[in-house]
């Protein structure tokens, strides 16, 4: 059965059509919902059964864990078995916002949502829509981005719909998500605590609240549960091949893409890689400002796959710390299957 697509404007948000939504979430049903990162694929937090069905949806492994989504400080705190000061200064400093917390559980919450490790994941969103159903559900949400299990995060209702349309119940349509890509992800389970996954929130803006964080060491077992979604190997990734590179490499994978039957597209920054990319049909130039970047990063790639493109060729990011989000979703974009 195909979802319902409600569209709901993010500045007035429709009173009838959230509570539509929240029904379908209390009674164990799945929603697509728009949070200020990527989509998210939404079930009632507490309920194990409505949980497996969004592993079953996205064809999700069950050791990688899903960010309960939570109203506010509080509603994090009823599901956290311990709330030091540190999450409380991050907390007020970040949310609502693209920032996820790990933290010690409650018995409350299943084993599902953390890959049965002892710690959950929590976000406060900020978006309208996705604050406006929480509230209207009255229960926190476990909800990874609404895609299939590798796949690129969706950016818009309609691609969501695309890739999971019969797949789940309800979708909600707020427009086009502003951040672009998930949330920066720090572990507070450990000393130091550690940067599991790089955002649009710099680990320098982290670092001036927490002190100096760790990095995550990699896991020995590709299928061993992980401390938080968003660090398989292979992730976000567009149906198109995703080649990553620069300078001379760059310009040479252009000149001999330029000669193929099936489209090749590219990504660029830069105005070098932009004038060598003017030889392919398929060419988006991005900011170069690494927030602007990521805001366009998704729905150009998106773009890519719907234009038709086997390969895409991805002019690699700037070495500064305020593009390790980016850089992390293109790496794991480009590893390959």
């Amino acid at each position: 059965m195909t979802a319902r697509l409600l569209t709901v404007d993010p500045a007035r948000p429709d009173p009838d059509a959230l509570a539509e939504a929240g029904a379908v979430l209390r009674a164990g049903g799945l929603v697509a919902f728009p949070t200020e990162t990527v989509y998210g694929l939404g079930a009632y937090a507490l309920d194990e059964a409505a949980v497996r069905r969004i592993f079953a949806a996205k064809g999700r492994p069950s050791f990688n864990p899903l960010i309960a989504h939570v109203a506010d400080i509080a509603g994090a705190r009823a599901l956290a078995a311990e709330w030091p000061p540190l999450a409380q200064a991050l907390a007020e400093r970040f949310w609502p916002g693209p920032l996820t917390l790990v933290l010690p559980k409650r018995p409350i919450v299943p084993d599902a949502v953390t890959a049965g490790r002892a710690s959950v994941a929590l976000r406060v969103p900020a978006h309208p829509v996705a604050r406006a159903l929480i509230a209207a559900a009255g229960i926190p949400l476990a909800a990874p981005s609404a895609n299939r299990f590798t796949e690129l995060s969706p950016v818009t209702a309609q691609q969501v719909a695309r890739g999971l349309g019969d797949r789940v119940d309800v979708i909600l349509d707020g427009g086009r998500t502003s951040v672009g890509i998930e949330s920066t992800v720090v572990d507070l389970t450990t000393s130091p605590p550690t940067l599991l996954r790089p955002g649009t929130i710099t680990r320098a803006a982290l670092e001036a609240v927490t002190g100096p964080l760790a990095s995550p060491a990699e896991p020995e077992d590709e299928e061993a549960p992980r401390a938080a979604p968003g660090m398989i190997a292979r992730h976000y990734a567009p149906r198109a091949v995703v080649r990553l590179l620069d300078g001379d490499d760059f310009a040479d994978a252009v000149a001999a893409a330029a000669d193929r039957d099936a489209p090749v597209g590219a990504v660029t920054w830069s105005p070098l890689a932009a004038m060598s990319a003017a030889l392919l049909d398929a060419h988006h130039r991005l900011p170069a400002e690494a927030v602007a970047y990521a805001a366009r990063l998704y729905d150009t790639l998106h773009a890519l796959d719907d234009a038709g493109c086997r390969e895409v060729l991805v002019e690699r990011p700037p070495e500064g710390a305020e593009w390790d989000g980016v850089r992390d979703r293109l790496t794991r974009a480009a590893h390959p299957a």
